[in-house]
């Protein structure tokens, strides 16, 4: 009970100090929340386009947006830790700004895609150069940090 206790005690005082992510932890949430909409709108699409689970083809329409849902799938796993590792080593604040780019470079690029695949462009670049901002923005401040520290 008091190594849960100290346990606890430290992640509190974790997550109060100057070191804190409040901003990066609210739009994780909000890109993870993000996904669940895409998710609701996959479901809504099977049964608007009659696409019986688990096929994944079957109509145009619905392939395109289950393909937006899993598109971001794929990108999840590049761009949350490198958001966290963003928000810890560079800016909270701006580790933010990039995520809610991010996001609106998914929300143009589901657009997009379910307009017609050729439309999908700017959306994916949009959000493509805000993971990559975050990914080697993470990236130099941790090498900076190795190599400058004592």
């Amino acid at each position: 009970m008091i190594v849960t206790r100290r346990v606890v005690h430290h992640f509190y005082l974790r997550a109060s100090g100057s070191q804190a992510v409040h901003f990066t932890a609210l739009i994780t949430l909000a890109s993870l929340l993000f996904y669940v909409y895409l998710g609701v709108d996959v479901a809504k699409a099977r049964v608007r386009c009659n696409v019986r689970a688990p096929a994944t083809t079957g109509d145009p329409l619905f392939e395109r947006i289950y393909r937006v849902q899993m598109n971001t799938l794929e990108w999840l796993p590049i761009y949350i830790p490198s958001l966290w590792l963003f928000g810890f080593y560079v800016s909270d604040p701006i580790a933010a700004v990039v995520g809610v780019v991010w996001i609106t470079g998914r929300y143009l690029y589901k657009t997009g895609y379910e307009e017609a695949p050729e439309k999908r462009s700017l959306g994916f670049m949009i959000q493509a150069t805000a993971t990559a901002i975050l990914l080697f923005g993470a990236t130099i401040a941790i090498l900076y940090r190795l190599a400058t520290s004592h």
